[in-house]
């Protein structure tokens, strides 16, 4: 417009600001395109997220340096979620949670746009990242306090009342976690979830159900058909699976069922020579010992609760593995350890009042 008013004055001063923009704006498409390559990898397969461990420093260098330059919103938006990816993928959730807390801090005080920032997202975050590293008890109080800014028709509705269930499970807290699993029935959009996402709420269903056995028949039927057929439902070979394998186990511990258990056992010894074989995995790997020895030690409470103390020490000092291995543990190794103590303990009583009953009939 200026050159063709003859304004050559106005004309040279916005042809050097249009030529700064533009410098601006190949930053930010650069930064935008790393991004995106990051995000492809993240939502790939495990073997995937794995390959981009060793990239992130790299990404995440180049991140920084470009905002550097241009420090503008777009910059700043993919440098941060470009560091959060990254602690994620290698379970460091303490590290997110400064993260979390330091960009809540800036924003309150106007050092990040507002009107474009998603506090829900860093809320997120910082709640999940509370679950990840054993912190349940402020997560959930955390959780209460955010949950009101999610609108019941959003799909992030049911992403963070997954992790606020999921808080309430790994802090005891059963009867709350029933209540936030009846919420999520509850909502209409319930059915309008992915098939996966339906499916591990199911998963959730089955691990509160077990772990505090509800007195109806028809629930109690829905629950052990559930857990039997559950394996077809996923096919990654980490994450769910570990806690699917698991369940069935206890299920058939439970039950005393010797032929369901000795088939359950064999599945867990392959899974874990084809899919645990990374350190990142330990706690699983632990975990599938302590319930392998149960079968091996003839499930006797005294000897297994002895043989398993090393284990179980190690358990509680081995790391939580982080996201680019998949794992995911409903209900805490730790405490599940204790329920099948317990169920172990349950199964030697009744066998003893058995044996009681027999030695007066004769």
């Amino acid at each position: 417009m200026y050159a063709e008013m003859r304004q050559p004055a106005k004309y040279k001063k916005i042809i050097k600001q249009l030529a700064a923009y533009q410098a601006q704006l190949a930053l930010e498409e650069e930064a935008e395109v790393l991004y995106a390559d990051i995000k492809m990898a993240l939502n790939h397969k495990v073997r995937s997220r794995k390959f981009l461990l060793h990239q992130m420093p790299v990404y995440q260098h180049k991140l920084e340096q470009i905002h550097k330059k241009v420090k503008s919103y777009n910059t700043f938006h993919f440098l941060y979620v470009t560091r959060l990816s990254k602690e994620e993928l290698v379970g460091n959730y303490e590290e997110i949670i400064k993260i979390t807390s330091v960009t809540e801090k800036a924003r309150k005080q106007g050092k990040i746009n507002d009107k474009r920032f998603d506090k829900r997202f860093n809320n997120y975050m910082s709640v999940y990242a509370h679950l990840r590293c054993r912190k349940a008890e402020q997560g959930l109080a955390l959780a209460e306090e955010y949950f009101k800014d999610f609108h019941y028709s959003s799909g992030n509705w049911f992403y963070f009342l997954e992790t606020y269930l999921l808080l309430a499970v790994h802090a005891k807290q059963y009867g709350q976690a029933f209540e936030l699993l009846q919420q999520a029935r509850k909502n209409p959009y319930y059915r309008k979830q992915r098939v996966a996402a339906q499916q591990r709420w199911e998963l959730y269903e089955a691990y509160i159900q077990f772990v505090q056995p509800e007195q109806s028949p028809v629930k109690m039927r829905y629950f052990t058909q559930f857990v039997q057929t559950v394996p077809d439902y996923s096919r990654d070979k980490q994450g769910y699976n570990v806690a699917i394998l698991i369940l069935q186990f206890l299920h058939f511990l439970r039950r005393r069922d010797i032929e369901g258990l000795l088939a359950r056992l064999e599945g867990l010894r392959k899974y874990e020579q084809r899919h645990l074989r990374d350190p990142a995995t330990l706690r699983s790997q632990l975990f599938f010992r302590m319930l392998l020895m149960t079968v091996k030690q003839n499930f006797v409470l005294a000897v297994c609760e002895k043989k398993a103390a090393p284990l179980l020490e190690r358990l509680k000092a081995a790391p939580q593995p982080g996201e680019a291995y998949g794992e995911i543990e409903i209900i805490p190794y730790e405490d599940l350890w204790e329920l099948t103590l317990g169920i172990l303990r349950q199964n030697q009583m009744e066998q003893a009042a058995i044996e009681h009953a027999e030695r007066n009939r004769t």
